[in-house]
């Protein structure tokens, strides 16, 4: 019994209970960063000098600075200011006291206070000036405050008097970028003397500073003045007569700032008198202004010089009589006033001298007139543009050319008057001169009509070596007027000179011409029978349709038949017919025309004409048509869905030849439908019910479509312009559907968990990338693959890839066609290859290991920064691929979305036994930049605990986007 209890005793004693066991929470750790203020201060205590400080500073200098740490650290530079006594030390503290208060996110009005403080115990100019720069940093951060900045102003108010340029300039721009105009700002010792209040005050305290003794503050002042111009504040008249003694000043920097001052004055006060000194005259402001800005075209500074040109470009309200004068150096009659004899009498009558009768008019004045002193303008001004036109720094002669363009566009009868001044600018020994001479007499066109002297001096630039400048040229004839039939046979006889020397201007001469015919049709009228070679009783030899000097003739005479009935029948036989050939090979240059005794070809020309914008409005609803019959696809079965979609594809495609206007939209469009025929192919129901190794073939063929749908994707994104936040969302939709589709088949086909791992986790990043990307564009998701995603997303950070992939399979079959809206513009950048044409059997010989030059001329429309963009590729016969980036000097702007590239690609290659082609084509390169997402997300199968890996910064490529133009080359083997 005994032994008996004590075995119950062991065994309650013995008991074992089992505690379930409790992870422990996991440490949360708190990552602090060192204090910036507290390094700062160990680092200046540590200094043993200046020099050391000095370099602790500038090493500080290059650290960012949080925003939450700056308010300390200007705490501790303030605190060393004050026991600091090298200068350039305490200038450095202050350099950074500035920069510290532009620091994003700080706001410095708590430290308004202690700089300020240290202005008065300063004694260096220079650090003075320094912490002036400060507060004017602080002051523009803190726009709203304006107790801040009026105190500001007073303490700027108080320096003015420092005996240091340097302290009187900063104080004066302060007053110009901080001034107000509601509050009476008054110098000590002043009391405000008029009732014009805060204005007055501040322009009359900048204004005191004109004549200061250093230019740099004469300078400062002028500059300041401008400032309140600029801030909204209105100049007082009375600041004219100050601005125009300092056009007379020693130094160039105080002639520049009133140049500009006075053309202010003359914008906001145009109407206003002034008189004329040493007479009783008065004139308008605006007139004055513009003969003392003429005179300074002659001034001793060529920059001066330049200031005063553009400036006078400006002033468009000034009288004819004093435009017209600034083409002639001699002073012009209207401009000259001469005392009256009823003046003259008066004078004498107010001296009390009478006639005595005697002597026959003694009564005339005894002194000789001065003419110098009567005049409106001064004598200096005359002839301002001749001397700019004639000065010897092309920038200068620049400057005058633009001048005179703006003016001669408001001004008909002055761009008659200045034409000779620019067709003279054409035989300058500056390029850039001609070129802009060019330019300015292309804008002014439509009030000019070329004579034939004038016409002989523009066409001599034909024979320029810079292609840039003929072809400028020949956009300026496109839009000139002639005045006579010689004028005609003179451009047509230069121009064919012109091909003959160049023939790489063939295109441009064309185009030329045709607009030459358009404009002159009854001057080319009467050499229509010179021109072609006809004889009224004998048969001419036909001319050679090869020629490219005959084929610019025909595009002249063709385009005057266009306006002048009468002229087809001077046409021969052969004529007709080679009419007809040119208008199937050159359409766009040469136009349709009804022709007696032949049935008139309705071309899509004359279809857009006739119809106008009807058409277009009826190929836009037919557009929109196609787009809502595709969104019935939900409805239909595979099949029925695949013809639809196939059908409108080939519908938009066509529409796209058609409209030109539509062919962006049309070809946007389809590709888009392309991308949804390529993704229900790939998801149809036979591949997905099979077993992985029955259905290989199938497996190749969806991933590459898969494939296929991110480049079109790409395409979509980056060769179309005009696309919203909505179009982008849509195509970044299909993107993320392809991406889809290739995570299932790599699945499915290749074994490896880390391999699936990775590209779970690669596409829950592009997911939430997406999401961050277009968060605002979900409404328009509803019921789309991404949206239902979104809606799985805590299940889908949660579950194994495998399950993953599975609801990835089952959301891309369930998921529908995603509607497509369609901006108001969207355009397709494309890109023509002009030269070289691909039709010469000629190859370009060369010796192997050399190069041989080929040069390029395309045309680029609707093309974004080309000059980042666009790559030439080469592709040889062996399957060598070279892609050279063009220089940006090689692109030029024609116009508005259109851009030329001009340029030399340097061909190479071992020797070949017979010569073979070569492929050129125009790549346009894209970037496409994807965030990575939050590091907090993390997937459930991934045993690191670190964040997701960084999604791929960019994915880069080339699309081409022009025909490929073939070019036969030969390279020969090197003689030993």
């Amino acid at each position: 019994m005994a032994a008996h209890l004590k075995k119950r005793v062991y065994e309650e004693f013995s008991k074992v209970v089992q505690i379930p066991h409790e992870e422990a929470p996991a440490k949360k750790l708190r990552l602090s960063k060192p204090s910036k203020s507290a390094a700062l201060h160990i680092d200046l205590c540590k200094a043993t000098n200046s020099t050391d400080a000095l370099q602790y500073l500038l090493q500080f200098a290059r650290k960012p600075v949080e925003a939450e740490s700056v308010e300390g650290v200007i705490r501790i530079l303030l605190e060393h200011y004050y026991k600091e006594t090298d200068n350039s030390v305490r200038l450095k503290i202050a350099s950074l006291l500035g920069l510290l208060s532009k620091t994003n996110g700080f706001s410095p009005d708590c430290v308004v206070d202690d700089v300020i403080n240290t202005l008065g115990n300063e004694k260096s100019h220079q650090v003075l000036a320094q912490l002036l720069d400060t507060l004017l940093v602080i002051g523009t951060q803190l726009p709203e405050s304006l107790a801040v900045r009026r105190r500001l102003v007073e303490v700027a108010c108080k320096l003015l008097s420092d005996t240091y340029f340097g302290v009187r300039n900063k104080c004066l721009q302060l007053l110009g970028c901080l001034g107000m105009v509601d509050t009476s700002l008054v110098k000590d010792n002043e009391r405000p003397s008029s009732s014009l209040g805060g204005i007055r005050d501040v322009q009359n305290i900048i204004s005191n500073y004109f004549a200061d003794q250093d230019p740099r503050v004469r300078t400062a002042a002028l500059k300041a003045m401008l400032q309140l111009h600029e801030r909204g504040m209105k100049i007082h008249q009375i600041i004219y007569e100050q601005a125009c003694r300092l056009l007379s000043d020693d130094y160039e920097q105080v002639r520049s700032a009133a140049v500009q001052m006075v053309w202010v004055l003359s914008q906001l006060y145009p109407e206003s008198i002034v008189p004329i000194p040493s007479s009783n005259e008065e004139i308008r402001l605006v007139d004055d202004a513009f003969g003392k800005i003429s005179h300074m075209v002659s001034d001793g500074s060529w920059m001066v010089r330049v200031q005063a040109a553009k400036t006078l470009g400006s002033m468009l309200q000034v009288s004819p009589h004093f435009l017209e004068q600034t083409l002639d150096k001699k002073l012009m009659s209207d401009l000259r006033r001469k005392r009256t004899a009823h003046e003259r009498a008066k004078e004498l009558f107010a001296s009390g001298e009478f006639s005595s009768g005697r002597k026959w008019a003694d009564d005339a004045p005894k002194e000789k007139l001065d003419t110098n002193t009567v005049n409106l303008i001064a004598s200096g001004a005359c002839g301002a543009f001749v001397h700019g036109l004639e000065d010897e720094m092309f920038e200068v002669r620049i400057a005058a050319v633009e001048a005179l363009c703006q003016l001669a566009r408001s001004s008909p009868s002055f761009a008659e008057k200045c034409l000779d001044f620019l067709v003279d600018m054409f035989n300058d020994e500056i390029e850039e001169v001609r070129l802009q001479s060019i330019h300015v007499l292309r804008e002014i066109s439509t009030h000019i009509t070329l004579r034939e002297d004038q016409l002989d001096t523009v066409l001599a630039v034909l024979e320029d070596s810079s292609r840039d400048i003929r072809e400028a040229l020949h956009e300026l004839l496109c839009y000139t007027n002639v005045s006579t039939k010689e004028c005609i046979q003179l451009a047509l006889l230069e121009l064919l000179k012109n091909l003959n020397k160049y023939p790489t201007d063939r295109n441009s001469v064309w185009k030329c011409l045709k607009f030459v015919g358009s404009r002159h049709p009854t001057l080319v009228l009467p050499l229509v029978p010179e021109l072609l070679s006809t004889h009224p009783y004998f048969d001419t030899p036909e001319p050679d349709m090869d020629d490219p000097a005959y084929i610019a003739v025909l595009v002249l005479v063709f385009n005057a038949a266009k306006s002048c009935p009468t002229m087809p029948a001077l046409f021969s036989d052969h004529t007709f017919r080679h009419y007809a050939y040119l208008r199937d090979s050159l359409s766009h240059l040469v136009p349709p025309l009804r022709l007696p005794g032949r049935k008139q070809v309705c071309s899509l020309d004359s279809v857009d004409s006739g119809c106008g914008s009807g058409s277009v409005e009826s190929a836009k609803l037919f557009l929109q048509q196609s787009l809502n019959r595709v969104s019935t696809i939900q409805n239909l079965e595979t099949p029925g869905a695949q013809d639809l979609l196939n059908f409108t594809i080939r519908d938009l495609q066509r529409l796209g030849e058609l409209q030109t206007e539509l062919a962006g939209a049309a070809d946007f469009c389809a590709t888009y439908l392309r991308c949804q025929l390529l993704l229900m192919k790939a998801l149809q129901e036979k591949l997905w019910n099979m077993a992985v190794p029955l259905c290989l073939k199938q497996n190749v063929t969806a991933t590459a479509a898969a494939q296929q749908i991110l480049e079109e994707t790409y395409k979509l994104e980056f060769l179309y312009s005009g696309l919203e936040s909505r179009q982008v969302a849509t195509i970044h939709h299909v993107r993320l559907q392809a991406k889809a589709l290739q995570l299932v088949l790599t699945a499915r086909t290749r074994p490896g968990l880390d391999l699936l791992i990775s590209s779970c986790e690669k596409f829950l990043q592009e997911i939430e990338s997406f999401q961050r990307m277009f968060e605002a564009e979900r409404p328009h998701l509803q019921d789309s693959f991404v949206e239902k995603l979104l809606e799985l997303t805590p299940r889908l950070l949660c579950c194994k890839p495998v399950e993953l992939v599975k609801i990835l399979q089952t959301t891309l079959r369930q998921s529908g066609l995603l509607q497509l809206r369609l901006p108001e513009q969207i355009h397709r950048a494309t890109a023509t290859i002009i030269e070289p044409t691909g039709e010469s059997d000629n190859p370009l010989r060369f010796t192997s290991g050399l190069v041989v030059a080929l040069d390029i001329d395309a045309t680029l429309e609707h093309v974004q920064d080309p000059q980042d963009k666009v790559k030439v590729q080469v592709l040889y016969p062996d399957g060598q691929s070279h892609v050279i980036h063009p220089k940006p000097a090689d692109f030029r702007k024609p116009g508005p979305n259109r851009h030329r590239l001009i340029t030399q690609v340097y061909l190479s290659h071992t020797a070949w036994t017979e010569p073979s082609q070569v492929e050129v084509r125009l790549l346009l390169a894209y970037s496409s930049s994807s965030s990575s997402p939050s590091s907090s997300n993390k997937s459930g199968w991934s045993d690191s605990i670190d964040s997701l890996p960084p999604a791929e910064a960019a994915v880069e490529g080339t699309i081409p986007f022009s025909k490929p133009v073939k070019v036969y080359i030969m390279p020969k083997p090197a003689r030993r």
